[in-house]
């Protein structure tokens, strides 16, 4: 197990390295700099200090490397272009937690109702509780996460006064963003839980369990979630980071100061270095949550560890 993890932390670095490099250089592929507007503005003297102050007068690959060795040796993402002063680790270490805040909120709501859903459907499978939940399904992943809120601003917060439009900092604040944003994670476990439930279900030792009498909640709580809950624990990882990456329209409509929202505003802005370290921010997450879910597979179902040692 150690011998695996260490492999894989390696490949996560390595894996991280690849997305920095490649966000780079695509970065300053694209025709034109956020400071050319400014420039516009500007004598010439002071736009060669400003090309200066943020390197942008050196060659690619050597802005690749001082980026990369301030990256690696003091954790340093560079400097806000649009916003001076302003450093990338500063805007992410404010600005992520509030993003946090409500999307695990919604995240874990919504995983949680999902599965419940998903169970229902798989036991009665054929009969209206299944119908009605493929139908909740089907409608969370057509139709998304905006739409709802757009629905539920005009609804709550427009027609009904029960609370705000937008706005952050109050408990009720919570609320649309909250609920907007589980319709997806719902719509998504509720149809893995029915098919890995249903999966479970027909399997001999279910019928075994059946015969020798053990009641319906023991079986489901004993085998079938125990066995059908490794496909639910994989798509927990991009959850996790979309907590983050999937909140950018939401938390512009609501009018949230997370860390999509800025993320958003970089590249409206063409902001080389924000958008460089927010890509960097969300590969780690997501390559740190993907390993932590390969890791609990193996305290889920033993099996697992068994087969490692035997390869």
């Amino acid at each position: 197990m150690i011998r695996y993890t260490v492999k894989r932390i390696l490949m996560m670095f390595l894996t991280l390295f690849i997305v920095t490099t490649i966000t780079f250089f695509l970065m300053h592929s694209v025709p034109g700099d956020p400071l050319a507007s400014m420039a516009k503005k500007l004598p010439d003297y002071a736009v060669q200090n400003f090309y200066a102050k943020y390197g942008l007068d050196k060659p690619v690959t050597e802005q690749y490397f001082i980026f990369l060795k301030n990256l690696v040796t003091e954790g340093d993402l560079g400097e806000s272009i649009t916003k001076p002063g302003r450093s990338v680790s500063q805007t992410i270490a404010e600005t992520a937690p509030i993003s946090a805040q409500w999307g695990f909120i919604a995240m874990f709501i919504g995983i949680a109702i999902g599965t419940f859903l998903g169970i229902i459907a798989a036991y009665n499978r054929g009969k209206w509780p299944d119908y009605v939940v493929t139908f909740i399904a089907m409608l969370g992943v057509c139709i998304p996460s905006f739409v709802f809120a757009s629905l539920l601003q005009y609804l709550l917060a427009g027609k009904w006064r029960l609370v705000p439009t937008a706005g952050w900092g109050k408990p009720i604040h919570f609320i649309l963003p909250v609920t907007a944003a589980i319709f997806g994670p719902i719509a998504t476990y509720a149809r893995y839980t029915r098919s890995s439930v249903l999966e479970v279900l027909n399997q001999d030792y279910i019928l075994t369990a059946e015969a020798k009498g053990v009641s319906r909640s023991g079986i489901l709580f004993k085998h079938v979630l125990r066995n059908a809950m490794l496909p639910l624990i994989t798509m927990i990882g991009p959850q996790v980071a979309g907590v983050f990456t999937g909140s950018f329209v939401l938390e512009r409509m609501f009018s949230i100061p997370g860390l999509g929202r800025y993320f958003v505003e970089s590249i409206n802005a063409r902001d080389y270095t924000m958008i460089i370290g927010t890509t960097v921010f969300y590969a780690a997450l997501f390559i740190f949550s993907v390993l932590i879910v390969d890791l609990v597979y193996g305290l889920v179902d033993p099996r697992i560890r068994l087969s490692g040692r035997k390869a």
